[in-house]
């Protein structure tokens, strides 16, 4: 049986699908979207909805990241979903830590318009009146936005549907995919162009043409915790640990005397990829993580060692004790030939796949910037 003809069938209903839904139906396009799950489940709604700007590499990704902040910002107003746009804050534990610091605010964040202010002394003190005042410093990071996943993704769904038409069909698995003709358990589908958007996925629909890029999956463990002080925290947190992790950070000089540190002090958090990130909720919990397992397949099991050195580190980076509420397991597209891949599989077939964890920052942008070269 067949289902309606569509301008463009896009199958995958994270922050990627969505992206691209809004950047063809914004243009009047007749949009598709197809996931396999009654709701999205993946890595988007697993996340802790940072949108970082400040993290991002110089170059394309920065471009992308500031290019989303904005659509972030119009979709938070016009879905009616939470999103908080006072920065982030990225705190120096140790001297090697401020020594990046200063020297990212000295030469690359005026090189490539990075806007960042580095907080010391009062102004570190005045933070949450003195809660971070045990850390050296602290970079805001100005452009950094954060959502909270999982309401933000069900949100933008409800509005692409009700405010641009786009046909969703949840609960419906794509079995195969050909050009122009998309084979669902709903039906077939002919569209002009099909977008695929499958996260990490690689062996449903177009498996060779992905075998070719190498791609791993990353897994990671997460944790939503009270803080037995509540103290208001209204930024994403991040540490100098985060250093080594982000481009924007982790090829300047002065990293390498933080990974030394790490080797010497803590090889347990090179061991599992430990570098911590604290998001708080609109509901005054925060989301802690996260480590960083890459291979093939995602393991299922977490380990205890783990969360306790991520719940060790929250506390003593927040001054304050946690109590755990939930705990998850996240899992994104991982290691390919570069942080994303737009991949031309077959006429009127493109397949966009991340492999980093930064699908939030870029993928609105990413979204704009992929139906803008499908139109020509």
């Amino acid at each position: 049986m067949p289902l309606h003809d569509t301008d463009i069938a896009i199958v995958g209903a994270g922050i990627l699908g969505l992206s691209h839904a809004y950047a063809a139906a914004r243009r009047g396009l007749k949009v598709s979207v197809f996931e396999r799950s009654a709701t999205p489940l993946g890595a988007s709604v697993r996340n802790f909805g940072q949108a970082l700007v400040t993290g991002q590499p110089p170059g394309p990704m920065f471009a992308l990241a500031r290019d989303s902040r904005a659509l972030w910002s119009a979709w938070a107003e016009a879905a009616g979903f939470h999103i908080r746009r006072n920065g982030s804050l990225l705190l120096a534990r140790t001297r090697a830590e401020e020594e990046l610091l200063e020297a990212f605010c000295e030469v690359r964040a005026p090189e490539h318009g990075y806007r960042v202010e580095l907080l010391r002394g009062d102004a570190l003190h005045d933070l949450y009146r003195g809660q971070f005042s045990h850390h050296r410093a602290a970079l805001l990071g100005l452009d950094d936005q954060q959502v909270y996943s999982r309401e933000a993704i069900p949100a933008l769904v409800d509005y692409l549907r009700r405010e641009h038409g786009v046909q969703f069909h949840f609960s419906t698995l794509v079995r195969d995919i050909e050009p122009r003709l998309i084979h669902s358990t709903a039906g077939r589908c002919r569209a002009e162009q099909i977008v695929l958007c499958s996260g990490h996925d690689y062996q449903t629909l177009l498996a060779e043409q992905i075998a070719a890029l190498h791609p791993q999956v990353c897994r990671l463990q997460m944790l939503r915790v009270r803080p037995e002080r509540d103290f208001g925290l209204d930024q994403a947190v991040l540490t100098g640990l985060s250093c080594v992790h982000y481009g924007a950070f982790s090829d300047l000089p002065e990293a390498e005397a933080i990974r030394e540190q790490i080797r010497e002090q803590q090889p347990e958090l090179e061991e599992h990829g430990i570098h911590l990130l604290v998001s708080p909720t609109p509901r005054g919990e925060l989301i802690i993580g996260d480590s960083h397992h890459y291979g093939a397949d995602a393991s299922p099991f977490n380990a205890e060692a783990v969360d306790e050195i991520l719940l060790g580190l929250a506390e003593q980076t927040l001054g304050t004790r946690l109590a755990v509420v939930e705990r998850w397991q996240g899992v994104y597209g991982a290691r390919g030939p570069g942080p994303f891949s737009v991949l031309k599989a077959a006429p009127g077939v493109t397949a966009v796949l991340m492999h980093s964890g930064v699908g939030m920052s870029i993928g609105p942008a990413l979204g704009e910037r992929t139906v803008a070269g499908l139109l020509g």
